[in-house]
């Protein structure tokens, strides 16, 4: 028995000891990738205008809550950013795959010693590090609440957490929106319409029979989201997003196969 047990995980080392040097490899060269995007995001104005408009948005409500209902809290700053990000990050994504297409810059691409995943997942990345950074300007929120009062740590930090993941899987639709057409305005039109449904199918439940309310529930990523935005960090949740970007990495690869 003992024995058995010895061989299994010895296989088990083994498979793992050459399993880490492809990821590792898969990893710097989707990294690579992903710093071409970012560098491709911020020459252009699109990234700063986008930025802009999404602390605009976002500053208006929470200043307002703050000002006219003396409110120092980031709920209706985490309440509304499920429904910005489904107009947002598709702004974003959507020129991905739909400008290389439309360029030829794609079959450049292809010729490079890069896989089709590691190309989609670079781009993820990108979407994922863009977010990050989209959202680092509203820390002076809790800098505001921090002033004024005592922000509640457990759903600040859950809500940063989760915007941060709600990006991911979102920005994976929009790869995957973006894969699909060479026309951007399309794009952008089928990843915000996935992203909308996503976040308000929660909202009309009461139109749907009660044998597929819990399954509605569990693709609402704003049901999720929520989570996360009152400090409740659960697996399944995590699961949820990290399924949402494996779907649209996993689609986004088998349309290019299909297309090349």
């Amino acid at each position: 028995m003992n024995k058995n047990i010895g061989m299994a995980i010895s296989i088990i080392n083994s498979s793992i000891n050459k399993a880490l040097p492809v990821i590792k490899s898969t990893f710097q060269r989707a990294c690579i990738i992903m710093k071409k995007e970012l560098m491709s995001y911020y020459s252009t104005p699109i990234a700063y205008i986008v930025i802009t408009v999404f602390l605009v948005v976002t500053g208006w409500f929470f200043f307002s809550t703050f000002f006219i209902y003396n409110q120092s809290e980031l709920r209706e700053f985490f309440k509304l950013l499920p429904m910005i990000f489904s107009f947002i990050i598709p702004a974003i994504t959507m020129r991905l795959f739909s400008e290389e297409k439309h360029t030829g810059s794609f079959e450049i691409i292809m010729t490079l010693p890069v896989s089709l995943y590691e190309v989609v997942i670079g781009k993820l990345f990108a979407g994922v590090v863009f977010t990050a950074s989209m959202l680092a300007p509203t820390l002076i929120y809790i800098i505001s609440i921090v002033i004024v009062g005592s922000p509640d740590v457990g759903p600040t930090i859950g809500g940063y957490f989760g915007a941060v993941l709600l990006g991911g899987a979102f920005s994976a639709i929009g790869i995957l929106a973006s894969s699909l057409t060479k026309n951007q305005i399309i794009a952008f039109i089928i990843g915000m319409i996935i992203c909308l449904f996503l976040t308000l199918i929660d909202k009309f439940l009461f139109f749907l029979p009660s044998s597929l309310l819990n399954f509605a529930e569990y693709l609402s990523a704003d049901y999720h989201f929520k989570n996360f935005a009152k400090g409740v960090i659960d697996s399944r949740d995590i699961i949820y997003f990290l399924s949402v970007m494996a779907i649209g990495v996993l689609g986004t690869v088998q349309i290019l196969e299909e297309r090349r």
